[in-house]
């Protein structure tokens, strides 16, 4: 495998819809519409499409507003994770019970999708490590993350394995009843 980590961009636009247009979803066929718009919008679930999922996730891009990183394996698209400032997404926000201080400056790690044949080669964890290196550069106090509580098959760890966070240093900041939230300091 040659595997390259690169952030989203307008250029890359097109290897995103790629990824999504041909990721088997067997484990979880409704995944298959959702684009990972999930987190961006905040209306009724029923009336989303994969249409509409796709146009909205390319106008999200083309704006700037969907960020994360995809995996490639020669030029192929094999990965995705979903990471971004922590206000742009909506309903995580809307959702659920995260800021404590409003003035923290929070890059939230939402979702990591790998194709059926990579997984369990540490794609994941080459995509976290880009994620560090790059919001440590930046502008930010956290990194975040949301896994579940226990063990639990792929199709219900979308948002990644405890033991993953764990392993790059991030400390339990909050607990809930299925899942923690996890932070990684950075300055």
């Amino acid at each position: 495998m040659n595997i390259e980590i690169s952030p989203l961009t307008k250029e890359l636009k097109d290897d995103y819809l790629y990824f999504f247009d041909n990721m088997i979803f067997r484990e979880n066929p409704d995944w298959s519409i959702c684009y990972c718009y999930d987190y961006h919008f905040l209306g009724d679930v029923a009336t989303c499409t994969r249409e509409s999922n796709r146009t909205a996730v390319t106008n999200l891009i083309i704006e700037d507003k969907l960020t994360g990183y995809l995996a490639f394996d020669n030029d192929k698209p094999i990965g995705w994770c979903n990471a971004n400032n922590r206000l742009n997404y909506q309903r995580l926000l809307r959702d659920y019970d995260l800021i404590d201080n409003p003035d923290d400056k929070v890059c939230s790690v939402v979702c990591f999708l790998i194709h059926p044949n990579h997984r369990r080669k540490g794609i994941a964890q080459k995509i976290l490590e880009k994620i560090i290196t790059d919001y440590s550069g930046k502008d930010y106090d956290y990194i975040e993350a949301y896994p579940k509580k226990g063990k639990s098959s792929y199709d219900s760890n979308f948002k990644g394995p405890l033991e993953l966070y764990e392993r790059f240093d991030f400390r339990v900041h909050k607990e809930y009843d299925d899942y923690f939230v996890m932070r990684k300091q950075l300055k």
